[in-house]
């Protein structure tokens, strides 16, 4: 071998550094499929790489970018048939994979090349190398990505966001192999040592971008799904401020009610007439008991929903001492009690049958604990992946915050939030340490 060229890097070993950039990835993220199943598809992908670069290895050179274009659909492939992410995800993953495998390949080759000037070492050396480089590379960049990949897989990423990585991993592509074309043409018997090695540093600063692209697009993920969140506290809020205005005006013709009653009394009236009253005083006197838990935000919250629920037939039970949250901020109650109740809601409108939509609150307390649980019948399925209840309307991504929500207000007080469904009952459990108050530490004192 010449000083100053270096052999066109083995197809099998290119092939290897593609499924390993894709491990990269498929290792951190969720799976789709069971272990073995999944072994099976690595398995496969690895035969399949091999066997599609070695058998393109002497393509014609116009069959080149449409071999490179294939080359990358199958570690998308991989990475889609992998991990239980979305199309759009895996397509960003595998554009990151494929320039962490040029890199990687072109990193390994220029090392042994450089080491062995005059002649190549025989397979056990290059098979050495070809471990110890490509594993240090799959190991820092893995400890790297692990920190930025979201835990459920899900980046969301927008087309704006999938359109500038690509313009990104075409740019580094062309310039560390389109540089060596016009000179030895492509899938020639070599190339000059100085290009390879400002190929191995172009697909290195290739890495970097996009791995300042992946931390950009993780904060903007986490940004938008903060302000989805706030958001339903804010309406939750408002909700509970028009809510108040209603209430307070139903108080007000309640009194006046009350007096009518009193004068219809003093007059000779049929008995029909005073049972109808009796009536619609008993329906008062049970308005008045059920909305009073002592806290004026909970019982705010409860009579909104529990008149909503009384309009569209569903039961509406409620046992709660409202004391019990005095601790709480008014937003954050809002946020927990609107949210699981416009949840529970939602779910009994779709039984048919009136008698059988039921919903049942309790707010109660255990040793040092504040128990919140939300119960309701419901019919069908309902999907609930590690312990996240999947929303069923159309539009997946603008809705479904409602959890998310709770989970982040419970979180705000160090509580926990359980969902169980058994027997055709929905039950979210929502466990919160209670603060002590200056009373207690006096008792206990």
């Amino acid at each position: 071998m010449m000083d100053n060229l270096m052999p066109d890097i083995p197809r099998i070993y290119t092939a290897v550094a593609e499924w390993m950039a894709c491990m990269l990835f498929i290792v951190s993220l969720k799976k789709r499929f069971e272990w073995w199943k999944s072994g099976l598809i690595m398995a496969g992908m690895l035969v399949l790489q091999s066997v599609f670069l070695v058998a393109t290895g002497n393509v014609p050179i116009y069959f080149w970018i449409p071999c490179m274009i294939a080359a990358v659909s199958l570690m998308v492939g991989f990475i889609y048939f992998c991990c239980d992410v979305n199309f759009q995800d895996a397509g960003y993953f595998g554009m990151i994979a494929f320039v962490v495998a040029e890199f990687m390949a072109s990193l390994e080759w220029q090392i042994v090349c450089t080491v062995w000037t005059n002649e190549l070492p025989g397979k056990a050396t290059k098979s050495i190398m070809l471990a110890a480089v490509y594993g240090a590379v799959f190991f820092l960049l893995w400890k790297l990505l692990q920190q930025h990949l979201p835990k459920d897989g899900k980046l969301n990423i927008s087309f704006k966001e999938y359109f500038s990585a690509a313009v990104i991993v075409i740019a580094v592509f062309a310039v560390s192999n389109l540089s060596f074309i016009s000179n030895t043409g492509a899938f020639s018997n070599g190339y000059a040592l100085e290009i390879g090695q400002v190929r191995t540093i172009v697909d290195l600063g290739g890495i970097a971008v996009l791995y300042a692209h992946l931390i950009q697009c993780g904060e903007l993920r986490v940004r938008r799904e903060l302000e989805a969140v706030q958001n339903v506290l804010q309406n939750q809020y408002v909700q509970y401020k028009q809510s108040r205005e209603s209430i307070d005006l139903i108080n007000y013709k309640y009194h006046d009610l009350k007096h009518q009653i009193a004068v219809l009394r003093s007059e000779t009236d049929p008995e029909k007439r005073n049972e109808f009253l009796n009536h619609m005083e008993d329906e008062i006197r049970q308005y008045e008991a059920q909305n009073k838990t002592g806290n004026k935000v909970l019982d705010t919250v409860l009579t909104s929903k529990s008149l909503y629920c009384a309009k569209h037939g569903i039961t509406f039970t409620c046992v709660a001492d409202g004391t019990l949250l005095d601790f709480m901020d008014i937003m954050d109650i809002c946020s927990i009690f609107g949210n699981a109740l416009d949840n529970a809601i939602e779910c009994e409108l779709k039984i048919a049958d009136k008698e059988k939509r039921l919903i049942h609150v309790t707010v109660s307390q255990q040793k040092n604990f504040l128990i919140l649980r939300f119960e309701n019948y419901y019919e069908g399925s309902l999907k609930v992946k590690e312990g996240r209840f999947l929303t069923t309307k159309k539009e997946k991504e603008f809705h479904g915050y409602g959890i998310k929500s709770i989970r982040y207000t419970v979180n705000k007080y160090d509580g926990a939030v359980s969902i169980d469904t058994k027997e055709n009952w929905f039950d979210l459990k929502i466990l919160i340490p209670m603060k002590k108050t200056a009373s207690d530490e006096v008792q206990n004192g």
